[in-house]
């Protein structure tokens, strides 16, 4: 683990509590001198000072992690990555500014965000009013890309939605592994709802439609036992959850009542996974697990893209899971969940890199593939993907098909089960892929499929290169 220096976060906390150096290093139990050798970044910031920090103030240590560092840095890199911006930012300076200056660079990635949101609406408008041109077509942010990103700013963990789960799941007398018949009786007993099992209307094939006025739940009898159960927790989200759901949404909306909606459904889900895979007992098995995915679903009657859902909501401040970052893709490399506990994540601007494995697992259908793969800023990750299917009716049904990606930093890894084999030290196994062709970094990627945004390609007729789009 590399050292941590970190002086300005540690001047930043002193000076907002209004205390001077000697009073904070009388409270931490350290010598004047010290502190101030820490303030200047002259020594790194050790684990057992960040415990005396958490324990004098109440500081959640993540303020000095290294993870939420990079998280910036990857924020960053996209407001950096903006067409607009006549100007080239070397990751130096951005590693610098997420280092010393997180308030400053949080307050870059806000103002960004809020421009682009401004700018949104006035194309919108403009087209509305017909001034807008087929050259000039906004690039208005959708509604589930809006709740993409609120659930990437809570680290796709949300307390007051895990600890009702956690105690509904006791109310309940649920059971690990086999929560179906639990719900059921709860929701005819305490809520005096109906559960009706049948097959699924041939028009709309809803795996779950509630009738609010009859009281009645009808959920599809093409569900296996395990989705039944997610269905019942979800409608039991919407019943016994609706205040804080219906305030996180808002929260999430920012006055858009389709992503509110959306919000709403996401959170729903969020509640689902959380009442049938308890997080104490999910995490206890997690770990004693490995994170074994195959182990966990046995364990608790779920599908694989279900357990890896909620294996990257495990970061409850006093017992943290690995910070995994979960995404869903189709063949046609469309992302359709993106979900992180983590700082990974891939650019919003020109797709994901085709080297990453998730890709791969299409061409072996249900098998695990493992890949160490390493970013342009150096950090090493250990991803697992696997392909999922699922289907209605009988032959020549529509069906999907997705593959599945749970990714970690390389620091995590030996926590995994999908570790063994893999030479963890050696730097020159890992794959060198990237956040998505627009914006990545490496000058001789044979796979690019675009010039990089921001960088002059070298363009000579009389030569033509193995690999695409040279930087000039």
């Amino acid at each position: 683990m590399r050292k941590a220096f970190m002086g300005v976060r540690l001047r930043r906390l002193r000076e907002e509590r209004g205390l001077t150096q000697v009073a904070l290093a009388r409270a931490l139990d350290l010598s004047a001198s010290y502190l101030n050798q820490l303030e200047k970044n002259q020594r790194p910031l050790t684990v057992p000072i960040l415990l005396k920090i958490n324990a004098v103030f109440g500081v959640d240590v993540q303020l000095f992690s290294e993870d939420e560092e990079a998280r910036l840095i990857a924020d960053l890199r996209d407001v950096m990555a903006d067409p607009g911006l006549d100007e080239e930012i070397a990751l130096t300076e951005l590693r610098e500014i997420a280092s010393n200056m997180p308030a400053v660079g949080r307050a870059i990635v806000k103002q960004h965000r809020r421009l682009r949101q401004a700018s949104e609406r006035a194309d919108a408008l403009a087209m509305r009013l017909g001034v807008g041109t087929e050259e000039h077509e906004p690039a208005q942010l959708m509604p589930f890309e809006q709740v993409r990103d609120y659930f990437y700013a809570h680290h796709n963990y949300f307390a007051e939605l895990d600890e009702a789960a956690e105690k509904l799941f006791a109310a309940a007398r649920l059971t690990v592994g086999d929560c179906a018949a639990g719900l059921k009786r709860y929701l005819s007993d305490r809520l005096r709802i109906q559960v009706v099992i049948e097959a699924p209307n041939e028009q709309t094939h809803a795996q779950r439609s509630f009738e609010a006025p009859a009281r009645v739940l009808r959920l599809s009898s093409t569900l296996m036992p395990g989705q039944l159960a997610f269905e019942m927790a979800t409608q039991l989200a919407y019943l016994e959850m609706g205040d804080t759901i219906d305030k996180l949404a808002r929260d999430a909306a920012s006055g858009s009542e389709e992503t509110y909606r959306l919000a709403r459904i996401g959170l729903a889900n969020h509640f689902a996974g959380a009442l049938i895979m308890p997080y104490g007992r999910f995490f206890e098995a997690a770990e004693r697990l490995r994170y074994d995915i195959e182990l966990l679903r046995q364990r608790f009657g779920v599908g694989f893209e279900t357990i890896c859902h909620r294996l990257s909501t495990l970061q409850r401040p006093n017992a943290r899971g690995v910070p995994f970052f979960f995404v869903r893709v189709d063949r046609a490399g469309n992302i359709s969940k993106r979900q992180s506990a983590t700082d990974f994540h891939f650019s919003r601007v020109g797709g994901s890199c085709p080297l990453w494995n998730v890709y791969e697992a299409f061409s072996v259908p249900g098998r695990i593939l493992t890949q160490l793969a390493t970013m342009p800023d150096g950090r090493t990750y250990l991803w697992i993907a696997r392909t999922v299917s699922r289907g209605h009716g009988g032959y020549g049904a529509p069906s999907k098909t997705f593959a599945i990606g749970l990714g970690c930093d390389m620091s995590h890894a030996n926590r995994l089960v999908y570790a063994k084999g893999l030479d963890l030290k050696d730097q020159s196994a890992a794959v060198p892929i990237g956040a998505g062709c627009k914006i990545c970094e490496r000058p001789a990627c044979p796979q690019r499929a675009f010039p990089a945004i921001g960088r002059r390609t070298a363009i000579d007729e009389n030569e033509r290169r193995f690999t695409p789009y040279p930087v000039a």
